[in-house]
């Protein structure tokens, strides 16, 4: 499997940027995906993920109303419209297939990750 993520950019804040996450395979559909972020001498930290139907999400509260996941199964993508941006939303965005069907947030429970692409925002 491989996930191909884009749409990084430099903004200034209150912008809004949508980034991309195509992914390989025939199975897109049968896995929860997320969205991760580290910044620059940071640990990652979860953002968002989002079940493999969509029916279901979950935020960190540091972005809950200002970002949206969403995915496109015929497309075999997920999104992450992201709003209302803030200086502290700098960072690398990365993309991530969980091991399973529903939706988690420890990392390690992501078994496959996109190369990244990078968020700066300034204020």
């Amino acid at each position: 499997v491989q996930l191909q993520a884009s749409g990084g950019g430099l903004v200034q804040a209150g912008a809004s940027l949508r980034l991309s996450c195509v992914a390989s395979g025939r199975t897109f559909s049968s896995y929860a995906m997320g969205w991760f972020r580290q910044a620059s001498g940071k640990e990652r930290e979860f953002v968002a993920a989002i079940s493999g139907s969509g029916d279901s999400r979950y935020y960190a509260d540091s972005v809950k109303g200002r970002f949206t996941i969403s995915r496109d199964n015929a497309k075999n993508t997920v999104y992450l419209q992201m709003n209302s941006l803030k200086p502290e939303d700098t960072a690398v965005y990365y993309c991530a297939r969980a091991q399973r069907d529903f939706a988690v947030v420890p990392p390690t429970l992501y078994d496959y990750w996109g190369q990244g692409t990078l968020v700066t925002v300034s204020s």
